[in-house]
């Protein structure tokens, strides 16, 4: 079962680099995220999973031969840290890549617990150290895999990335002389370093130079404050759906202050 998740990783690792084409304009940079997803998911079922046998062997305690198991989880323990060490710089940007590294990781600490279970079991021959630090190991899993499940969760279902305030960002635009209101934005991350941005901004005026110089000052802005490289933005002096308001971000966060207001006064 490791060796097909690791070749899934790789595949998907592979996938990732190839070009867009006329029916995936975006590429294949999803099918990184798509792994990590399942990555990080198949590592929250084994965590689990051996909570729910340590809890068992709690309740129920079953003798374990302490010195086979410690000399096989040591040599698991050093293969899967050195995997995982091997992996570590690129886990910083590559959500796929990270989530390899968590499951080395991930299985790394499942072979320390049982070296550590093991010793402990043939100093004292209490097995109910088993079980406990097994749950530690659930303990460190569950840390490593939930943050990674959550992106990527984020991700697919193309939340706005965590470091970007959307109504920041429009505010910003905002501020630029010559704008006079930013709706239908939308921020989205295709993978975590490719950001994409779409709005609808209205202007004062129609001149031509001036719109492409103030279109200019505008990507300058937001590429430089919020490090969104990718924009689509359309200009125009007059707003061509009036009443779909819920794309106006300052519309709507005025309609939500309005309403908490009315419950404060019920």
């Amino acid at each position: 079962m490791k060796t097909t998740r690791s070749q899934n990783r790789d595949y998907a690792h592979l996938l990732t680099a190839r070009p867009a084409t006329e029916a995936k304009t975006f590429g294949y940079h999803r099918a990184g995220i798509i792994a990590a997803f399942l990555n990080s998911f198949i590592l929250l079922l084994t965590a689990l999973g051996i909570a729910l046998v340590g809890f068992k062997r709690l309740l129920q305690p079953v003798p374990v031969d302490g010195g086979w198991v410690m000399a096989i989880a040591a040599l698991s323990f050093a293969a899967n840290l050195s995997i995982a060490l091997l992996l570590q710089r690129g886990a910083k940007d590559d959500l796929n890549i990270r989530s390899a590294f968590w499951h080395m990781l991930g299985d790394a600490w499942v072979s320390l617990g049982v070296v550590i279970s093991g010793g402990a079991i043939l100093l004292t021959g209490w097995t109910i150290f088993d079980p406990l630090i097994s749950l530690l190991v659930v303990a460190a899993i569950a840390k490593g895999a939930w943050p990674l499940f959550k992106e990527s969760l984020d991700v697919l279902l193309e939340s706005t990335p965590p470091k970007i305030s959307a109504s920041h960002v429009a505010a910003t635009i905002e501020a630029i002389p010559g704008v006079k209101n930013v709706h239908d934005l939308h921020i989205w991350a295709v993978e975590p370093r490719l950001i994409m941005m779409t709005c609808h901004i209205l202007v004062d005026g129609d001149d031509s130079a001036m719109t492409n110089d103030l279109l200019q000052t505008i990507r300058t802005r937001v590429s430089t404050d919020f490090g969104i490289k990718h924009m689509t933005i359309q200009m125009g002096t007059d707003c061509c759906h009036h009443d779909e308001i819920h794309c106006d971000l300052t519309t709507l966060a005025q309609q939500h202050q309005d309403e908490g207001l009315v419950h404060v006064h019920h």
